[in-house]
């Protein structure tokens, strides 16, 4: 089991999560590293993170109503539900316990929504998972929760199964693979120095160091009340096993940033008295609906 002794639980949970995630993304060394040596941060633990997000399978014993458990438990709270119909995905995010922890959003697929061939193919493997997984956690002993947030479910797909689902859904094929591994976090961009505390200063800066953007509906992703901007960048490519004893490479998780505005009625506020909730709180369903083409063929394409 991991061994994870700092901080309450919730905080050894979320540590665990990043320390695997980083592992498998480089390029959030990579961004560190840039941010310290051009004195955007002095330190990693400068980073403030906006959130984390999670993909789910919708079929009964698991999907949303299975892993929001876990952090509903820890204190989190369940906020708004998000539609992303062409995607076939529906979406909640959650508010965190304390003003330092990020927010959470959790997807799942409609499952039911896929042709009969694609569900027969999804379900061949979660109904490996029996009932609901969270039962059996011990939710207060932070390396079980974390071993289980980075373990199968259900067995290593083959490569005839995982093209077949990106076929109709990319969103099912990543998450037949990967399962619950961290999907992207994200990094908070307004309380950066100046000249590069916007999205549009930000972006200049990764790509001054060549990193690659998701431009999907544009590399600039903006809600409709101008107030939460958002990017990301292309998701890491990793060569991983499949069942069939192949190799292949396939998308793996990425780097999100965001930038929240203040509200109107705090707008007169000067930068340095902004707190979180003097800024636009949520997510936006047409900035989600394009950040989740971050692992997407068309935009991997452009990495390699």
């Amino acid at each position: 089991m991991t061994t994870l002794t700092r901080g309450t639980t919730l905080d050894q949970v979320l540590e665990g999560l990043m320390r695997r995630y980083q592992e498998r993304v480089p390029d959030v060394a990579r961004i560190i590293a840039a941010m310290v040596a051009q004195g955007l941060i002095t330190a990693p633990e400068a980073i403030e993170n906006d959130h984390i997000a999670f993909r789910t399978m919708g079929v009964p014993q698991l999907g949303i109503a299975s892993l929001e458990r876990i952090f509903l438990h820890y204190g989190y709270q369940r906020r708004d539900r998000y539609h992303f119909a062409t995607k076939r995905l529906d979406a909640h995010w959650y508010t965190p316990p304390r003003e330092d922890l990020p927010r959470i959003f959790i997807s799942e697929l409609r499952v039911a929504d896929l042709s009969p061939e694609a569900q027969r193919i999804i379900t061949s493997y979660t109904d490996e998972v029996a009932f609901d997984p969270v039962d059996t956690l011990d939710l207060d002993d932070a390396g079980q929760v974390d071993d289980f947030l980075h373990c199968g479910l259900w067995r290593l797909p083959t490569w005839a199964d995982y093209s077949r689902l990106a076929e109709e859904s990319e969103y099912a094929a990543w998450v037949i693979y990967n399962r619950y591994y961290l999907n992207h976090f994200t990094i908070t961009i307004q309380n950066l120095p100046p000249g590069y505390r916007t999205i549009a200063t930000f972006n200049a800066f990764l790509e001054a160091h060549g990193f690659k953007l998701n431009d999907a509906g544009g590399k600039i992703k903006t809600s409709p009340d101008g107030k939460l901007i958002q990017s990301s960048t292309i998701a890491e490519m990793i060569d991983l096993p499949f069942a069939d004893g192949d190799i292949h490479r396939i998308s793996g998780s990425y780097v999100e940033f965001a930038e929240r505005r203040p509200l109107d009625q705090f707008s007169h506020l000067p930068e340095d008295q902004l707190r979180r909730e003097h800024r636009r709180e949520g997510f936006e369903a047409g900035n989600a609906d394009k950040i989740f083409e971050s692992t997407y063929r068309k935009q991997t394409e452009r990495r390699d």
